[in-house]
């Protein structure tokens, strides 16, 4: 399988940590052998308060949650460098849906206090459960939320990174040490997407010359080292539905062009190139549908950064739609459909739009050849949301007055080609929206079959 890899994150820094040996791992090890308590899943609570006379009353503001927009250079795409991206946001989903979890604030804006909040949202209607312990949280701590309503917490206390597991327990939070990695000085730890097994967490280490993968949860105790990778690893895409195989973007070692990589976790960790467009493109893999095959992609092979496409397993070059790079904004991909099997053309993609004015929606189809902007719900936490199988989008928000809210919307219908004001004006212009013709000529894709995913059949 060839893919691609995440825009924008940034590369680690310049030691691999080491597991550490202790108390915390020692925790991890006894209570995580046997005999854990089933998370509790507590009445709903009133509004969805915060943990009321712990730091203080629940103020949610409207933009707990929300990513400052990276700026767009002059072409549209975000500024910086290459391998450089907005920070990451602070509301995570599980790879089923079911849940999320974010760092939220309590409190006064003079003494407000971190804590974690989690989301259920396969209900009837969305509900958030604080899960505060006896101190706030700092706010560089990260959250990551497992299919069975646990919550993933990675913390930074003086020379380690710590794990635990929280959930709601009668009126409190219990909490699940699951062990600690070292931290040495300029080491940057990044928690990977949700696997989609819904049990299992991992992380990245980047070193000067290598990146480690290590399992957090879900092992038998304690963190699990489970692959080396050489080179320096940035972004993360799971590539199939038992969460074995991710894609990372890769620097080499000594400096070159980033391209992606599929990492099989299941042996080792060994290394399988994923997508090269030119050999000096920078090329990464932001999204890849299990269902579909289909993969979103972000190359510069084009002549500068562009969004792109291309299936799993097809022979057919990677597509950069003209729609895809309206001026003065930034895009980037955060949802696609599922359930559209073998059907990547049809996939509805939700795409996060930044400009000036703020943070808006973008909903896209391969054959849609256009480019639907849609205004955001008031609070929306940018760059998040999923779709269902039979394209609704729900897209999370909270404010003064919700403080945990899903907005649903259907994804628009598209012009058949030929048909409407958009195909009008491309024959005026004497383009096709979606640029459906040749790619670049610096653009020479290696087909997508020469993959680790195999057996796959793409639609021409």
């Amino acid at each position: 399988m060839t893919a691609c890899a995440i825009e924008g994150e940034t590369a680690g820094a310049a030691a691999t940590v080491s597991p550490v040996s202790g108390e915390a791992g020692k925790a991890g090890k006894a209570e995580g052998s046997g005999g854990r308590e089933e998370p509790e899943e507590p009445e709903r609570p009133e509004a969805a308060r915060g943990p009321e006379g712990a730091w203080g009353p629940y103020e949610p503001a409207e933009s707990h949650g929300v990513v400052e927009p990276p700026v767009p250079d002059e072409s549209g795409e975000p500024g910086g460098d290459v391998g450089a991206a907005p920070r990451a946001a602070a509301f995570t989903i599980a790879a089923d849906g079911s849940y999320a979890a974010r760092l939220t604030l309590s409190g006064a804006a003079d003494a407000a206090a971190w804590f974690p909040e989690r989301w259920t949202l396969d209900g009837h209607e969305p509900y958030a459960v604080p899960l505060p312990l006896d101190q706030p949280e700092e706010p560089d701590s990260d959250v990551l939320p497992l299919a069975d309503g646990r919550v993933l917490i990675r913390r930074q206390v003086a020379d380690r990174h710590t794990f635990s597991l929280l959930y709601p327990t009668g009126p409190g939070t219990g909490e699940l040490p699951l062990g600690a990695l070292g931290r040495a000085d300029g080491v940057h730890l990044t928690l990977l997407p949700p696997s989609p097994d819904g049990a299992s967490a991992y992380v990245l280490s980047v070193g000067e010359h290598s990146t480690a993968v290590w399992l957090v949860a879900g092992g038998a105790f304690g963190p699990v080292h489970v692959a080396e990778v050489p080179g320096r690893c940035s972004g993360g895409v799971w590539l199939d539905r038992a969460g074995r195989l991710l894609a990372l973007d890769r620097e080499p070692v000594g400096g070159g062009p980033v391209k992606a990589v599929a990492v099989d976790l299941g042996r080792g960790g060994e290394v399988t190139p994923l997508l090269q467009i030119a050999p000096e493109s920078n090329d990464r893999l932001l999204l890849a549908d299990t269902d579909s095959g289909l993969l979103l992609i972000r190359s510069d092979a084009p002549g500068h950064d562009r969004l792109g496409w291309g299936v799993l397993g097809s022979c057919l070059p990677v597509r950069f739609p003209e729609c895809l790079r309206p001026a003065d904004v930034a895009v980037t991909p955060f949802a696609v459909q599922p359930g559209q099997t073998l059907m990547p053309e049809s996939c509805a993609v939700a795409l996060r739009i930044d400009g000036a004015v703020g943070s808006w929606v973008g909903v896209w189809r391969p054959t849609g050849h256009r480019l639907h902007q849609l205004p955001a719900p008031e609070g929306w936490l940018a760059g998040s949301g999923l779709w269902t199988s039979d394209g609704v989008l729900k897209l999370p928000y909270a404010n003064r007055d919700v403080p945990c809210g899903v907005a649903l919307v259907e994804a628009p219908a598209d012009e058949e080609p030929g048909i409407g004001q958009a195909w009008a004006t491309a024959t005026e212009s004497g383009m096709q929206p979606s640029a459906a013709g040749a790619p670049p000529a610096v653009c020479k894709p290696v087909p997508l079959g020469q993959a680790p995913l195999v057996g796959r059949t793409a639609p021409g």
